[in-house]
């Protein structure tokens, strides 16, 4: 079994109420989007495209860091899940420059939110979050809510 199936397995048996199924679908992009959101804000320089906006160096790193991770899994995941990223960096960007003061606000309040919600899905489905046991399955959330998408789509990834 490949190791993409295997982290799958494993965070599927925490994920079968459909209650808490999708609050993971509401939350689990948002969540990842925040974090983009705060690493965007630490201060570092920025490169620029005038089509795309302005990213951090800091955030291209962690976006190219969890690219490998997702390339170690799959090369498709790994190619949609870089897109996804660049397209929420380009609303994080859009955030900054409308939000500078408050920004860190609404990335505060969305991840306490989100994060709230999927403690009560996890509270309803019965079953502690699979994070607790490894972090690596923070990463593994938002693939796991793509990966249906694929399989909806007869895309094999």
């Amino acid at each position: 079994m490949r190791k993409i199936d295997l982290f799958f397995a494993e965070y599927c048996k925490s994920h079968q109420n459909k209650t808490n199924k999708f609050i993971h679908w509401i939350c689990v992009p948002l969540t990842f989007w925040t974090i983009l959101g705060f690493i965007s804000l630490i201060p570092s320089p920025h490169m620029c495209s005038p089509y795309f906006g302005c990213i951090s160096i800091i955030s291209t790193i962690a976006v190219a860091l969890i690219t490998v991770f997702y390339l170690r899994l799959s090369l498709l995941i790994s190619i949609i899940m870089l897109i996804i990223m660049l397209l929420m960096e380009r609303l994080v960007y859009t955030v900054n420059i409308n939000f500078w003061n408050s920004a860190w606000i609404i990335y505060l309040s969305l991840f306490a939110a989100t994060w709230i919600l999927r403690f009560f899905g996890h509270q309803i489905e019965g079953k502690k979050p699979p994070f607790l046991k490894d972090l690596k399955f923070l990463l593994i959330g938002p693939v796991w809510l793509l990966t249906f998408i694929l399989k909806k789509t007869g895309i094999r990834y």
